[in-house]
């Protein structure tokens, strides 16, 4: 019998970690990154995917990284604020890889895959400050996502992160928006509606493929 958990079937061995970053511009080779959140996911035995634990970090700029005011304005995080618990980036990404490696053996899968909004922007800015701090091991897969903007157009027929939460029934608190940890959390649970979706179809397709016993 195996000792994997339903989560390692569903995805191809893929274990999906929603992450966020929050930075300082647009450029994942020069500006800083500033927040890193990163949320598990769970598949109960009935095939249902929700929303497990968070990870969150805030992070202290490298060094001469580049930040624009605008994109300040926009997530309202002040880098050098004194009462900021940031850490190195190189810290910040150690923590969220021994978080994703844990899972990867509690569940059986093979290697994680990131879910995100606009997901290659979120990767382009993970795998560049795994380059910065020499990360050897890097747990998630280099340059394959799920991009819930893609699929929300699909599902919904709105990209927009916010618009898309609202047409899938979930809360959303334009307040609370542009914090790594909420922007994960609620585009961790837009990507469970999504997924869940289709359970009853890939429940079908996998008893179709299934192969007889003799």
């Amino acid at each position: 019998m195996s000792d994997k958990l339903p989560i390692a079937h569903r995805f191809r061995g893929f274990l999906p970690v929603v992450v966020d970053v929050e930075t300082g511009g647009f450029n994942a080779s020069t500006d800083a990154l500033l927040e890193i959140a990163a949320v598990m996911l769970s598949l109960d035995d009935a095939g249902v995917l929700s929303r497990a634990e968070t990870t969150r970090y805030h992070v202290l700029p490298f060094e001469k990284a580049n930040i624009e005011p605008a994109s300040l304005e926009i997530t309202g995080i002040d880098p050098y604020h004194p009462l900021r618990p940031a850490i190195p980036e190189a810290d910040a990404l150690r923590r969220v890889f021994r978080e994703v490696r844990h899972e990867l053996k509690r569940t059986g899968c093979r290697r994680a895959i990131l879910v995100g909004h606009n997901a290659h922007f979120d990767l382009g800015f993970l795998n560049a400050a795994v380059e910065r701090a020499g990360i050897k091991r890097n747990p998630f897969h280099p340059f394959s996502v799920f991009d819930t903007a893609t699929m929300g157009g699909v599902a919904f027929g709105q990209t927009v992160l916010a618009r898309a939460i609202d047409a899938a029934g979930i809360s959303w608190d334009t307040d609370s928006a542009h914090s790594a940890a909420y922007d994960a959390e609620k585009t961790a649970d837009l990507f469970c509606t999504i997924v869940n979706r289709f359970r009853s179809v890939y429940d079908s397709r996998r008893v179709s493929n299934e192969q007889p016993e003799f």
